[in-house]
């Protein structure tokens, strides 16, 4: 199994990485582990920003408002909304001077990653974004295993090829497991999933 390492970073800068502190495991944070994928990654996002490590947020997800009731001045409710173009991918941003684009899923499936859980255009967004030398690559959450993957896009990108050629409709938990880091649950940041793009993309 593999864990980010992380990097240390200069002087003026905060290090988000696993340092000696962060390798106790009183560091864990295992109150965490019922919130969403998420909710964990906008909160992580949010230390990030805070702590001048990176700036990525999530997408906002375009829509078409149609009708709205006004029950009261103070009390608006949306009634009738329909999406107005696909999206693209979860989150991006940029972080050490890269851009960074990426997709977070959760799965209670034990065995596999159903390709099911994402979209041709999300897929194409995101081999477009590689393409132009982005750092691009996917969160997986097994929940039933509490595990949190930060799975390469371009290992991914292999399996959705067969899958676009007729061949298997998802991808085993043990291929993920394989090619990617496992980012634990902690206190602060909650899901540390930059120091896993550190050995991933920096090294």
């Amino acid at each position: 199994m593999k864990y980010p390492t992380g990097v240390k970073r200069n002087a003026n800068q905060h290090m988000h990485g696993l340092n000696d502190k962060s390798k106790d495991k009183s560091n864990t944070d295992y109150s965490a582990r019922g919130m969403t994928l998420e909710k964990d990654l906008d909160v992580t996002n949010t230390y990030y920003l805070n702590s001048d490590i990176a700036v990525i947020h999530k997408k906002p997800t375009p829509i078409q408002i149609v009708h709205v009731d006004y029950p009261a001045r103070n009390r608006a409710k949306i009634d009738e909304a329909y999406f107005k173009t696909p999206s693209t991918s979860d989150f991006n941003g940029i972080y050490r001077g890269k851009y960074i684009d990426f997709e977070a899923k959760e799965t209670r499936n034990k065995t596999r990653f159903p390709m099911i859980n994402i979209h041709e255009h999300q897929v194409d967004h995101m081999h477009d974004c590689e393409s132009h030398g982005g750092i691009v690559f996917l969160i997986v959450r097994f929940t039933a295993y509490g595990e949190t993957f930060v799975y390469p896009f371009k290992e991914f990108y292999k399996h959705w090829m067969i899958f676009k050629q007729g061949g298997r409709k998802s991808i085993p938990y043990a291929d993920i497991k394989e090619s990617s880091i496992t980012v634990p649950i902690r206190l602060n940041p909650r899901v540390d999933y930059l120091a896993a793009v550190d050995e991933l993309f920096f090294k």
